[in-house]
Order: structure tokens, then C-alpha cells, then sequence
């Protein structure tokens, strides 16, 4: 049996698992895997922490020169390791296989001394990283960092939401406010010609009488509004 910082038989991608954590969240992250020989080898995936993650496949065959893909998850923590520092480990054992055995077919045993076959065994570290950490430009709080973009949005549309009824109620009190001085001029022309008309001696002219009909109906109207 062979122990070696990078695998001899299978290629890792990437050496170490990382997981960008955040409480109460599954979390998942993947790991592929590159035959690097001209044989088919069998991996066994193994960890110090079973309860806390789950790893499809945790066995399997990759054939000749292929590549496959193990995900690793991450079950929900509800609260942060010190410092997030995470001391979780993860062993992968490879080893070469004859041809004919299929993945239901792997067990532990492949990957014992007993066995005889050749065996590779790589040891990866679990990293935590913090969301912010994955994403482009400055540290959050500046220019250029995505949180900061995301909040200048988001406060750009919470003013647009509160300016805008407030605008559409200034119209409406100018709208108002134009309907009513209207309204009081409407008034005294009225009164006006009310006054004229009771002077007068003889009777309604048709014209005055046009007029007062006029003027009622432009009155209703504003009233209406």
C-alpha cells in the first residue's frame, strides 16, 4: 500500500474540499476524479465526521483515462466552529481492478494489504470559507465587492418605492388645490351675474340665462372631481 500527498492512480480536483459556510444550510461541494492510468480503478471514499456529511458515490469505478465526479455534503450546522476551523478529514483509497468488476461490486476489502492489489490512499482537508470570500472585487463594504453592489440596489429601489407615492400625492393636492381656486372664481362670477340679473327690469335675457346654465354645469363638473 501506497500514501501519498497527491494521487498516484487518481487525479483530485480539488485537493481539498472546501465548503463556503453559512449556518442552518446545506452545503455541498464537489470533488472529480481523473483515471490517470490505462486500467480501471475502483475508489472508496471515507470520512471522519459520517453523520455530518453525506458523499454520492462514496465508491465506485472510474475506467480507463475518464474522469467522474463524487459530491460531498455538508448536513445543516446550527453553530459556527471557532475561529472556522474545521477539523473534519476525508480519506480516498483507489485501487487498480480487474476489468470485469462492476461498481456494486467494490467492497473495503479491494483496498486492504490482504488484497494484493495496488493502492493509493490521499487524505484531504475539510476548509470553510465565509460566502463573501468566493465572490470578486474589493471586501465587502467597498466599491466593487458584490455585497456592496447588491445593497446599493437594493437601497436605490427601497427611495424609489417611498419617493414615488409620495410625488404621486403632491400632484394630486396641486391638482386640488388648482380645481378649488377654480372653483371660488366660478363662484363669484356667478354671484356676480346673479346680482346683475336682479337688477335688471325686465326679463331674463336669453343670453344671461345661457349663461347661469353655463356656468352651473362647469360647476357641477369640478364639483364632481
Amino acid at each position: 500500500m501506497t500514501t501519498a500527498d497527491s494521487g498516484e492512480l487518481l487525479g483530485i480536483d480539488p485537493t481539498e474540499l472546501r465548503f463556503p459556510f453559512e449556518l442552518n444550510k446545506q452545503i455541498s461541494c464537489t470533488l472529480q476524479l481523473t483515471n490517470k492510468t490505462n486500467k480501471q480503478v475502483a475508489f472508496k471514499v471515507k470520512t471522519t465526521s459520517p453523520k455530518k456529511y453525506c458523499v454520492r458515490p462514496n465508491n465506485g469505478i472510474v475506467a480507463s483515462r475518464s474522469k467522474a465526479d463524487v459530491v460531498v455534503t455538508m448536513q445543516a450546522q446550527r453553530e459556527a466552529p471557532p475561529d472556522m476551523h474545521c477539523k473534519d478529514k476525508f480519506l480516498l483509497q483507489s485501487a487498480i481492478v480487474a476489468s470485469d468488476i462492476m461498481p456494486k461490486d467494490v467492497t473495503g476489502d479491494m483496498f486492504t494489504k490482504e488484497s494484493g492489489n495496488v493502492v493509493d490512499e490521499v487524505k484531504l482537508k475539510v476548509v470553510y470559507v465565509t460566502p463573501s470570500s468566493q465572490s470578486e472585487g474589493f471586501e465587502d463594504g467597498y466599491p466593487g465587492s458584490l455585497n456592496y453592489q447588491e445593497e446599493t440596489k437594493e437601497h436605490k429601489e427601497s427611495e424609489k418605492i417611498i419617493s414615488e407615492p409620495f410625488a404621486l400625492i403632491s400632484k394630486l393636492m396641486e391638482e386640488k388645490n388648482a380645481a378649488v381656486e377654480l372653483n371660488n372664481k366660478l363662484r363669484q362670477e356667478l354671484d356676480l351675474l346673479r346680482r346683475d340679473i336682479s337688477r335688471q327690469r325686465g326679463g331674463f335675457s336669453l343670453v344671461l340665462v345661457l349663461m347661469v346654465a353655463i356656468m352651473g354645469i362647469l360647476l357641477g363638473f369640478f364639483m364632481k372631481r
